[in-house]
């Protein structure tokens, strides 16, 4: 699966990088870390190589095996929205989304977000393309249940898929087909830099108290294996708002605040905590955006096929990487 292509990078600070777009063979003794230190003079910018590179990782999170030759990627500038040419207002197919949800679904952002300029690109790559109409409903809790469900749209998206293989009876998936993911996010651990936190394996999560805000999903903390709430391994608080799971953190009343990664950066900036909060180098776990089609649509097998073949398709080919990396330059631009 091709995962989402997180590029910490200044869209105007690419003279200051050593080189891009390179090939680099890794010697012994480097890490994804001294790597993206070599070549972006930043440690914190590993998954820009990290993520470029994943099919080329030696079965562990962050080491590549000496000798694999990876690719430095460069982060476009461009900030231009792909044409829409099947969008049409009355369309016979019908998606749905929402916003305040940048940079993957929101109206105010170049091609009203990362994810529906692949939904698009997708789309139009897929067998037989037809044409489509996209409607906005901002209210997300009436979006799966009543009107994916009801059937009053064909697909929606972006959604979260649930372990599925382990909690068949979750209503998202007792009543929901998933495409492929669209693309897949980073949940870290965010911690304060002057805390010690170490997380190398899942024994060292043991005791710890984490912070993710109430209605955020908990089933990558409570996976086969892990099992951290059941047997009470740490502690959970559900606080009201992201902005409140930060304050906890500063104050001491927790150990870190776990959510995704452009989330975690976003509050960073917007609370002033850059340089007193950062994340944890491992991953917690990865979750993909998917598009979502009622079980109850007679024709919901038919559009899951064509929309995975239209992915995959896109996948294949350098629209895929041009349209990530774009919104994720325009991203850490409007941050710094």
């Amino acid at each position: 699966m091709r995962y989402l292509i997180l590029l910490f990078a200044l869209v105007f600070g690419q003279a200051a990088w050593a080189a891009c777009d390179v090939e680099h063979e890794v010697k012994p003794g480097e890490t994804v870390f001294s790597i993206a230190e070599t070549y972006y003079q930043d440690q914190q910018k590993w998954s820009v190589i990290y993520y470029g590179n994943q099919g080329k990782l030696n079965g562990s999170l962050l080491q590549f095996a000496p000798g694999t030759v990876l690719n430095i990627p460069c982060l476009p500038s461009d900030d231009v929205a792909d044409a829409t040419p099947l969008q049409q207002v009355d369309a016979e197919m019908k998606l749905l989304t929402g916003s305040n949800y940048a940079p993957f679904t929101d109206r105010n952002w170049v091609g009203e977000g990362m994810v529906t300029e692949l939904v698009n690109a997708a789309l139009e790559n897929s067998p037989y393309p037809v044409p489509y109409a996209i409607t906005w409903d901002d209210d997300w809790s009436t979006h799966l249940f009543p009107q994916l469900d009801g059937k009053e749209f064909d697909m929606g998206f972006p959604w979260l898929r649930p372990n599925c293989e382990e909690d068949r009876a979750n209503e998202r998936c007792a009543n929901f087909h998933f495409s492929e993911p669209l693309v897949e996010l980073l949940i870290l651990l965010f911690t304060r830099t002057d805390a010690a936190f170490d997380f190398e394996t899942d024994g060292d999560i043991v005791g710890k108290t984490l912070c993710r805000p109430v209605g955020y999903f908990t089933h990558d903390l409570d996976r086969a294996g892990r099992e951290w709430l059941k047997t009470g391994a740490i502690k959970l608080v559900q606080a009201e708002s992201p902005d409140a799971c930060f304050d906890l953190l500063m104050k001491g009343e927790v150990d870190a605040v776990t959510v995704n990664e452009f989330l975690g950066w976003t509050k960073i900036h917007d609370l002033g905590l850059k340089g007193a909060v950062e994340p944890l180098k491992r991953p917690l776990s990865i979750e993909g955006l998917h598009v979502l089609i009622s079980k109850k649509h007679w024709r919901g097998t038919t559009h899951l096929y064509r929309f995975n073949a239209g992915l995959e398709a896109l996948k294949k080919s350098k629209r895929y990487d041009e349209i990530v990396s774009r919104h994720l330059g325009l991203f850490w631009s409007q941050l710094d």
